[in-house]
């Protein structure tokens, strides 16, 4: 008997997969945005060998989301458990899992562990004037004071897509390396990266740079979604007061409302964008420990630190720029 067409082999296997989840086997932790080097620098002087782990995430990527793809999460949570313990590795981490996902991990045993991200939120605002009207007068008048500062002797070009060069990509490319050099010590995503986004995802991406004299100073890398914005890189070859603030939020805000977008998600951390009208946000992932003892002190520090963070997001919430009845 002859072999299947291969096109018939996929839909044949297609058929037959119940789940799938993106997985990497990773040897250390960066780029990950949930932190546990705690937990493996315990775990080594313990005696134990943290990595390499399995990590369940869109690479590079705090972007909340479905990670358990397919109709059977239970079953799938069941299969990574069983790559670590068959390969003798230390644990499975999914970052940045939508609810539907942590409860389904959560019903299975995994450890949930919360984290804070800010959102700016967009109520039918009709133009960033009209966001500003929803703010108390003093952010109001911070907020244009800091954009007339950044403007100060500077030009903008807003990109899309095509309309982002080799030489746009080589300025963002600079302003990466130095914040990621700055922040990290060691950038990890290449030159040759941008290039491929560039081919593959086209008017999904949105650049937004500040010129001098003609030539870029700054740039704010964002993906568009359908219905979000996700500001994911920054930089800048010269410091100008308030320029951060400019490109990285307001300008996302901006450009959500006159193209319609539910929401701005500007990337992990940043209390400072607070200010600028952006939310507290839970997030969310999920761990399985293999070694008990590990497992039984991940927990005591991840139970604790859900209620410190539970909060601080209301302590947050309260702290929100936003008019109230009482103020004016």
């Amino acid at each position: 008997m002859g072999r299947a067409p291969a096109g018939r082999q996929r839909r044949s296997w297609s058929r037959r997969r119940a789940g799938w989840s993106p997985a990497y086997l990773k040897s250390h932790s960066q780029g990950e945005y949930v932190f546990d080097h705690g937990w493996a620098d315990a775990y080594e002087r313990a005696g134990g060998a943290y990595y390499p782990k399995l990590q369940v995430a869109v690479p590079f990527t705090p972007v909340p989301g479905k990670r358990l793809l397919g109709g059977r999460p239970q079953q799938l949570l069941a299969a990574l458990e069983t790559v670590v313990v068959q390969n003798g590795l230390s644990s499975a981490h999914i970052t940045f899992l939508d609810n539907v996902d942590a409860a389904h991990c959560e019903a299975r045993g995994w450890l949930i562990r919360d984290g804070l991200q800010y959102h700016w939120f967009n109520r039918g605002h009709a133009s960033f004037e009209g966001f500003l009207a929803t703010l108390s007068s003093r952010k109001r008048k911070q907020i244009r004071k800091e954009r007339k500062a950044a403007f100060d002797g500077l030009e903008f070009a807003e990109l899309r897509g095509t309309e982002i060069g080799p030489a746009e990509w080589d300025a963002m490319w600079a302003f990466y390396q130095d914040t990621g050099s700055r922040k990290w010590g060691n950038p990890y995503l290449t030159r040759a990266f941008f290039d491929r986004i560039a081919e593959t995802m086209g008017d999904k991406l949105l650049l937004f740079l500040a010129l001098r004299n003609g030539r870029p100073i700054a740039g704010a890398l964002n993906l568009i979604g359908s219905d979000a914005l996700y500001g994911r890189y920054w930089g800048t070859t010269e410091e100008v007061p308030f320029l951060h603030f400019e490109l990285c939020y307001y300008r996302a805000i901006e450009w959500a409302i006159v193209h319609g977008l539910a929401q701005v998600q500007a990337g992990a951390q940043g209390e400072h964008k607070l200010a600028r009208g952006y939310e507290p946000v839970i997030t969310r992932s999920a761990h399985f420990l293999a070694d008990p003892g590990l497992r039984a002190a991940v927990k005591r520090y991840v139970d604790g630190e859900r209620i410190a963070i539970a909060d601080e997001a209301r302590w947050l919430a309260e702290a929100l720029p936003y008019r109230s009845s009482e103020s004016e």
